[in-house]
């Protein structure tokens, strides 16, 4: 008896109760010790600590005042005029209302149409604190404002509680939707009113676990389980647990065909489809533990907790499912139950017929699909990379809004002035320096401390645009050449290059070492180099495929400006390590029927029983990536159709008609070194007559 067999012994056998007790004994003590996430409400946070922006911004901290952040408050008539000075007065008074005696001066815009005021807000407030005080400001501004004028707050305090109110409810509702879009296709899925329940509460439980750990590893880490980190692992377990109670219920409901007492059918299930399951497991957790190396704090965050989500979904489908399933018995399927009888089930049915008109013609069929896929990642090529501060949320706020009428009435980066620490005793070469840098339209000393010197250097581009980028490079390249200088450039615009340069490092270093994770698990896992080389091939075209087609999607029916810098890396570790779950799932069955059926008819065969259950399983898992919708983050929209798109592809084209094709095409040889051999029977009648 190997390990497999002994432990597909335990979960399943009489006494399995008590292990369900002690998994579900040991999620309750996690759920109820570690408590709520504190951090659900909050924004992800993607700037690198040691970039040189991230240094600027601690820096300050320590100047006077340097702990506040200024709420910025834009004056407007609501009938569009120009400000009379009788406006002006009534203006000023409400910025002095508003922010307190030391509130700024008030500046009018140079078309006179607008105003703008400035209000100190902790920049150590977050989360529901921000969001009060926010509201405060935003009440008070409305109770002194007289008729005709409309104040509108924005700025960095106020859109960082706009997001967090935003997200405020977010994990509730899409733990909800995600539950109901589960339920409803397993109750399509499985046609039972009851046997849906049992894998839906054992992954929602889990799902539930997941959120106690990974709030726990944030608790003991320098790293954060924030609202978008939570919304994915959430999506992850979910989909990815459905997916293996799917397979292990699949295999189950087969093996009850074969025998009479239900216990001996689930142990030959969890024993045939439990190393699938962990390989494909293991597969996804490894590639996701690749994004602890990279600079982006929310890419390491979502690495760190959507791997632990997913051990824990594993846990828990293969310690509770099959004890669970084992006390319910074969009635739980009804009113379809599966009857012990001699009839297989691999040589008819929709699936077969697909899989045996593929092999039948492998290389018309495999270069139709693969120059399908060639056609859609060609989107790639003309898809815009980067999404501003205000284009990232879906929801419509007071700080957006105030963004934009900040940007319709004063120029280019007046609202939020690039900051420059600099050697006070370099400041005579500083000042020229800074004044005479392309696409610098002002500049002011903002104070010393500790012997630096603050400079606020107003940039003539738009916020966060190539313009900007290219003016804050060249201000860090003159800045090095002054010696003693010593200086640093950050501000929002700086913030928003260097995130989108380590988001672009990030993928040249994640990408290629993703490829390798899933290389290798294929070749411990197959035990054959061509295989492993094909299917590694095939998924990477089916990601890219989805990558240009989901930017087209994007950006043409949705009407988003651009993919956000970390959806690409995100989507492709999805892609990659969420596809090649079919692969594993279709492939080691094929490795299993191989040796007595031959290559091409144990491929034929290996569609023929998987076909249904990797089609639930990938329909499942497309729609609840899609629910990542129901978050405000654009960045999780794009991402839930980019997957949601090339999980589609994979189900129906790449598992059901290049992978087959393939095989059928490199024939036997697909299998060395391992040297699978098969009897090779004939053609089936059906196969036979369309060769001819």
């Amino acid at each position: 008896m190997n390990a497999w067999e002994r432990f597909a012994a335990v979960v399943t056998g009489r006494r399995s109760w008590v292990l369900l007790l002690a998994v579900l004994a040991a999620a309750c003590a996690v759920i109820v010790g570690v408590g709520a996430n504190d951090d659900a409400g909050q924004a992800p946070t993607s700037l690198p600590q040691n970039s040189e922006a991230a240094q600027v911004a601690a820096a300050v901290a320590e100047f006077p005042g340097g702990r506040d952040a200024p709420a910025i408050l834009v004056i407007t008539r609501t009938d569009g005029a120009d400000l009379t000075e009788s406006d002006r007065t009534a203006a000023a008074k409400t910025v002095q209302e508003v922010s307190g005696a030391g509130g700024d001066a008030l500046m009018v815009a140079p078309d006179g149409k607008a105003a703008l005021g400035r209000a100190t807000v902790s920049s150590e407030l977050s989360g529901e604190d921000l969001t009060t005080e926010i509201d405060r400001l935003r009440e008070s501004a409305a109770q002194y404002a007289p008729p005709g004028l409309t104040v509108q707050i924005t700025g960095g305090p106020a859109f960082g509680a706009d997001i967090a109110d935003s997200f405020a409810g977010a994990d509730v509702t899409l733990l909800a939707v995600t539950a109901l879009v589960v339920a409803l296709l397993l109750i399509i899925t499985y046609r039972s009113p009851v046997l849906w329940l049992v894998p839906l509460l054992v992954i929602g439980l889990a799902d539930r676990t997941a959120t106690g750990i990974g709030t726990a590893l944030a608790r003991i880490t320098d790293l954060s389980f924030d609202g978008s980190t939570s919304g994915i692992t959430s999506v992850l377990v979910f989909g990815a647990g459905t997916n293996y109670a799917l397979l292990l219920v699949s295999r189950y409901r087969d093996e009850l065909h074969g025998h009479s007492d239900h216990r001996d059918a689930l142990r030959e299930a969890v024993r045939r489809a439990g190393p699938a399951i962990l390989a494909s497991n293991v597969t996804v957790v490894l590639a996701l533990c690749t994004l602890l190396l990279a600079t982006l704090p929310n890419t390491r965050s979502l690495g760190l907790m959507a791997a632990a989500g997913l051990l824990v979904a594993v846990v828990f489908v293969l310690l509770a499912l099959p004890p669970a399933l084992a006390l319910c018995g074969r009635k739980i399927f009804w009113p379809f139950v599966p009857r012990a009888s001699a009839d297989g089930t691999a040589a008819h049915g929709v699936w077969h017929r697909i899989a045996t008109r593929v092999v039948a013609r492998p290389a018309v069929v495999a270069g139709g699909a693969i120059a399908l896929l060639l056609v859609f990642a060609a989107g790639l090529t003309g898809a815009d990379i980067g999404l501003s501060q205000t284009e990232q949320f879906r929801v419509r706020a007071e700080s957006v809004d105030g963004l934009d009428t900040l940007a319709t009435h004063f120029p280019s980066g007046a609202s939020d002035p690039t900051v420059v620490l600099t050697e006070h005793s370099a400041a005579a070469a500083v000042r020229p320096a800074l004044e005479t840098t392309p696409g610098v339209s002002g500049v002011m000393p903002a104070g010393s401390h500790n012997g630096v010197d603050r400079w606020m250097v107003t940039l003539a581009a738009a916020p966060e645009s190539e313009g900007a980028y290219t003016t804050i490079e060249q201000l860090r390249t003159t800045l090095s050449g002054i010696p003693g200088a010593e200086a640093m450039v950050g501000g929002s615009d700086a913030k928003a290059l260097d995130t989108r340069d380590a988001a672009r490092h990030d993928q040249l270093l994640v990408i290629p070492l993703i490829l390798v994770v899933v290389f290798a698990v294929l070749l411990v896992l197959l035990r054959a180099l061509p295989a492993a080389v094909l299917l590694i091939g095939v998924t990477v075209l089916s990601a890219l495929a989805a990558l240009g087609l989901g930017s087209l999607v994007s950006a043409h029916l949705f009407g988003f400006p651009a993919l956000d810098t970390t959806v690409p890396l995100f989507a492709f570790l999805f892609l990659v390590a969420l596809g090649i779950d079919y692969t594993i799932f279709l492939v080691t069955r094929a490795r299993e029927e191989t040796p007595g059926h031959g290559t091409v008819d144990g491929m034929v065969r290996a569609v023929s029983a998987t076909g249904a259950v990797i089609t639930s399983a990938g329909i499942v898992l497309a729609a609840v990536f899609c629910v990542l919708g129901v978050l405000p983050l654009i960045t999780l929209t794009q991402l839930g159709i980019i997957v949601g798109i090339g999980i589609v592809l994979d189900t129906f084209l790449v598992r059901t008609v290049v992978i087959p094709a393939l095989f059928a095409l490199v024939g036997p040889k697909v299998w060395w070194p391992g040297g699978l051999t098969g009897s090779a029977p004939a053609p089936p009648a059906e196969l036979a007559e369309q060769r001819q």
